[in-house]
């Protein structure tokens, strides 16, 4: 079946590497062996006249597969489960004379020992895990087939062909696109490697497209609907142009390691010319800011469609398309935000907050940050490379961070292993145990070059591990599948396993107290709403029989939500006398004007209090981020809500800030219901209020939604969402 070649590839192998499933070589219709007699002809020999696939979006194979949702005409089956085909012949098939086979066919060099070309025999009984066709149903000229994949086969789109021996060779079909077959992963197959157990989880894990990821604050924690659209027109085909363009080996597409582990390198464009380039800068000329999308559907078919990476793109941008390249190809996924995530530069487990000795930040020695939160992925698969107990979920992220073997990827790494501090397992699992565990360690910076550690929190990073609930928008915290309580033994054993196995501590901080003082401090902030003014409040305690005198400093940045400062917007400096066993409070205010000039994509602004115990040269420290509240898009829908029924959807905003909006893009999208569409208005004045309708007629019938974005020069992450239940159309 290989294409014959002259040539050898490197002086080591005859074949080139077959590394993409687009590319086609089309098998001979007729394969003649020996001396053929002069009146041999093919048609007086059992010929096939037409092969029926079922591949309507009711019939079984497609029902029975949980591929009816795709919009495809094409066959889409999961791997390690009998489908049907039947196949025309010329004159009525006898078992006893007539010899045929089906065969699949991936790539340009296909190979039957690399699982590229896979001869489907005919058997009496179907093996479990193995390829096999068993016929069961003749009728005259036709001949039903229940074939089997064996769970473990390539994932990918088949050319399918029927070949008919002959006592003087194998006469052969023709291509034809019509009878392609696409083959996914299958987590309702107990053989296959991405088997999940429950049917809830299988639904919302593999079969929805529209998902809810986290974002804002630990205290303040922000959501939005994300349209994955895993089952929209050509969006499968994109994915495995994904892989394509990576050149990922077909051969290795069977298995959800690899195929995960480049799917996290290939969604991010650092190094690889990837599905999408993140930008952290504030600055997205020649394309659109990450906020404006709505869902993966635009960018994976802007990708594909272009072959250029799209722009642009940040933490939960790359966290949802990577979620609908998985569960699109059949790997159960789910978005995780890890609230506090460290991003520490030398993996040391510490994050080293350096300190000017009038207790400023020191910009220049803090190299680490805390991302206010931080959005990757879980897929579900066996690890078989593993020590037995460490399958299940494994974090993959395709947010480019670090370098992992040479390219921006991350994972897949099992949640169990960073759970039990066995950080030696691949892939990546000392960076992300370091993001979940990391200790903040303040550190002053003497003015005769010394460091002294001043104050440790353990409990800072990694605070809350959350994804969405299972059938509904809410949260479901997963922190305990992450780590132990603090303060647990297995906590401190985790930790001291990791250490063992290699995660770095630089500084020695047992001994150094949480804290040493009588005076304890804390701030709160008011809820703070963009455009207006609001208030910082510091309290300060004195549990001792001693009075103190504080010297207390706020500096207040807008800072990214990576926990990078762009500009100080406030610094305030403030003396506190603390009589014994006192409670003082002090307020600061923030005023609209002072940070609504130099705002970036979030809103976030973080503040940052520090104070010295002039009796004990204490230094206590705080710091907090808060994500203001931004005005909401409205989307409203009238008409009857029923699958090829018109109705009209009216997106509508009101401008609540004293400036004009200029530029301003609002994005609508809705899997089954519209697809994804824009509108530009050049500006919205001051409380003044736009509208757009559009007509909509529904595809998919069940609950829906409608998601909108707003973008513009001076304002975004601007969202809105509208449930839908949509009716099946009445039959007559």
């Amino acid at each position: 079946m290989s294409e014959s070649s002259g040539t050898t590839f490197g002086g080591r192998r005859a074949v080139p590497p077959n590394t993409s499933n687009a590319a086609e070589n089309d098998p001979p219709t007729v394969e003649l062996q020996g001396l053929v007699p002069r009146g041999f002809n093919p048609q007086d020999y059992l010929n096939v006249t037409a092969v029926h696939l079922f591949k309507e979006r009711w019939d079984s194979n497609k029902v029975d597969h949980h591929t009816d949702r795709y919009s495809s005409n094409k066959l889409i089956v999961r791997r390690g489960q009998s489908f049907f085909i039947q196949i025309d012949f010329s004159r009525p098939y006898d078992p006893r004379r007539d010899l045929f086979r089906v065969e699949y066919v991936i790539g340009r060099y296909p190979q039957e020992n690399k699982g590229t070309y896979i001869p489907v025999p005919v058997v009496s009984e179907l093996q479990s895990g193995k390829w096999g066709a068993k016929v069961v149903m003749r009728e005259d000229r036709s001949v039903r087939l229940s074939v089997q994949s064996s769970p473990d086969c390539i994932v990918g789109k088949f050319r399918m062909y029927v070949a008919v021996w002959t006592p003087y060779g194998v006469i052969r079909t023709s291509r034809n696109p019509e009878t392609d077959t696409y083959i996914l992963f299958n987590p309702w197959c107990e053989e296959d490697a991405v088997y999940l157990d429950n049917e809830k989880e299988r639904e919302e894990y593999v079969l929805n497209d529209i998902g809810v990821i986290f974002y804002g604050d630990f205290n303040d924690i922000k959501s939005r609907s994300w349209s994955y659209g895993q089952f929209e027109d050509n969006i499968l085909d994109a994915c495995l142009y994904v892989m394509d363009r990576a050149n990922m080996d077909l051969s290795g597409r069977g298995n959800p390691i690899k195929v995960s582990r480049v799917g996290s390198a290939m969604i991010n464009a650092k190094d690889d010319e990837g599905v999408i380039v993140g930008s952290w800068d504030n600055v997205y000329a020649y394309g659109i800011p990450p906020s404006a999308w709505t869902g993966s559907v635009d960018i994976l078919l802007e990708y594909q469609s272009s072959q250029k990476p799209v722009r642009y793109g940040q933490c939960w941008v790359f966290a949802g398309v990577f979620n609908t390249f998985l569960r699109c190809l059949g790997i159960p996924a789910r978005v995780v935000t890890n609230y506090f995530s460290a991003h520490d530069n030398d993996a040391n487990l510490q994050l080293d907050i350096f300190l000017e000795e009038d207790g400023n930040v020191n910009s220049k020695l803090t190299k680490d940050s805390v991302w206010n939160y931080h959005c990757w992925n879980e897929a579900w698969m066996t690890r078989p490379d593993l020590p037995v107990g460490f399958g299940g979920w494994q974090v993959v992220d395709s947010t480019p961070q670090e370098n992992s073997d040479g390219m921006y990827r991350c994972g897949p790494a099992s949640v169990q292993a960073i759970k039990h501090g066995h950080v030696c397992f691949q892939f990546d699992a000392p960076f992300v145990f370091a993001e979940v565990n990391s200790d903040l360690v303040y550190i002053t910076a003497k003015k005769d070059g010394t460091h002294v550690v001043e104050t440790l929190d353990t409990t800072h990073i990694g605070k809350l591990i959350v994804t969405k609930e299972i059938r509904g928008d809410g949260i479901k915290d997963i922190t305990d599948t992450y780590k132990f309580q603090e303060g647990q033994e297995e906590e401190r054993l985790a930790l001291e396993t990791a250490l063992m196995y290699g995660a770095k501590k630089a500084l020695n901080t047992e001994g150094v107290l949480k804290s040493r003082s009588d005076v304890h401090m804390n701030f709160e902030v008011e809820n703070a709403v963009l455009g207006r003014d609001f208030k910082v409040i510091i309290t300060f305690r004195n549990n001792g029989s001693t009075r103190y005198t504080v010297a207390a400093y706020l500096s207040g940045n807008i800072s990214f939500y990576t926990g990078v400062s762009k500009a100080e917007f406030k610094n305030e400096t403030f003396d506190v006398t603390l009589e014994p066993l006192s409670f003082k409070r002090e307020e600061v205010l923030i005023r609209a004007g002072e940070y609504m000039g130099q705002l970036l994509e979030q809103a976030f602004l973080h503040f940052f209090v520090t104070a010295r115990v002039n009796e004990t040269r204490d230094v206590l420290a705080k710091q907090k981020s808060i994500a203001l509240t931004v005005p909401k898009v409205i989307i409203k829908a009238r008409g009857a809500q029923v699958v090829g029924s018109d109705m009209v959807v009216t997106v509508e905003f009101t401008n609540p800030l004293k400036e004009t909006l200029r530029n301003v893009w609002i994005h609508l999208d809705g899997p089954g219901v519209t697809k994804p569409l824009r509108k530009m208005f050049r500006e919205i004045r001051p409380n003044s209020t736009v509208q757009w309708e559009e007509l909509c007629r529904p595809w998919v019938s069940g609950p829906r939604k409608l998601i909108a974005s707003l973008t513009s020069d001076s304002l975004r992450h601007v969202y809105g969402e509208l449930d839908l239940q949509i009716q099946r159309r009445p039959s007559m």
